[in-house]
Formats: structure tokens, C-alpha cells, sequence
């Protein structure tokens, strides 16, 4: 937290930094598995697709927007599977982020910030996975037959 002086009137105030908020999605597609997306900017590597929650937006409405933008997956979403919030998660700044577990049908294509889009069996995912999404990752898969049946999918 560091101090600013207005320029129009020389009021002292404190400038907060605080973390920005983003979503994640784990994406089960159809029973074929999980949607990943390759990063076409830095820092490079296969990730969730997720983004930036804007300003106005609630979680959930970024979750679909993120989906689809970043390949073109209409979702459902079944609920927020965990939150992660490691000051180090992401290179560029501090972010908080709230994943998501849904569903969707159809196939996925890579668009926004997504050089390519595939779906993976969450036995069998691709290295690197960008940010602490190889965590998220190993979390789900530990946790993911409770998980759905609380959701009641399975």
C-alpha cells in the first residue's frame, strides 16, 4: 500500500494493491474429457480456459463468457469446484481465482487467447500446464468422484 497525492487538489490518500479476480474452468466434454486450451500469449503452456472477471460481471457470467470466447463451448455450469489464491499463481500479478466445473457438448475451437484447443482424458493431460493449473488439476482428480456426486451427475 504505498501513499498518492492528487494532482487537481493535493489530497494525501492510500493506494490499495489488492488481487484481481479471475475464473477457471474445468470443462468435461461429452465423456471424452477434459477442454484445455494452449496459451497463444505468456506465460506459454496448455491451462484451464479462464480469464479476467470484468468489472460488473459475476463469476458465473465470466465463467460462460470466458468459455466461450476461448473456445467457442456453450456451457453448464454445475458449481465453483475450489478457490486459489498463491500470490505467485500467476507470473504476470496476483490473482484469486475461482474455478469452475461444468459441461458442454459439442466441439471445442481455439479463439481469443487460445492458439489451439483439444480435449484431453484427465489421465493422460499435456505438459507444462500453465499457471497452478497442474495443481487444480491433480485436485479435481483426487476429488472428482465425490465432487460430481455431490453435483449430482454421476
Amino acid at each position: 500500500m504505498g501513499e498518492e497525492t492528487c494532482p487537481r487538489c493535493g489530497y494525501v490518500f492510500r493506494r490499495h494493491r489488492n488481487p484481481v479476480p479471475t475464473v477457471d474452468l474445468i470443462i468435461e466434454l461429452e465423456d471424452r474429457g477434459l477442454v484445455l486450451i494452449r496459451r497463444a500469449k505468456p506465460p506459454f503452456g496448455w491451462a484451464l480456459p479462464g480469464g479476467f472477471v470484468e468489472y460488473g460481471e459475476t463469476l458465473e457470467d465470466a465463467a460462460k463468457r470466458e468459455a466461450w470466447e476461448e473456445t467457442g463451448l456453450k456451457v453448464h455450469l454445475l458449481g465453483q469446484f475450489h478457490a486459489y489464491s498463491a500470490p505467485d499463481r500467476d507470473p504476470r500479478q496476483h490473482t484469486i481465482t475461482v474455478v469452475f466445473v461444468a459441461t458442454a457438448q459439442g466441439d471445442p475451437h481455439a479463439a481469443d487467447d487460445a492458439a489451439e484447443v483439444r480435449v484431453f482424458p484427465l489421465e493422460d493431460l499435456p505438459a507444462p500446464l500453465a499457471f497452478d493449473h497442474a495443481r487444480i488439476l491433480a485436485d479435481y482428480r483426487r476429488e472428482r468422484p465425490q465432487w460430481l456426486a455431490r453435483a449430482k451427475i454421476l
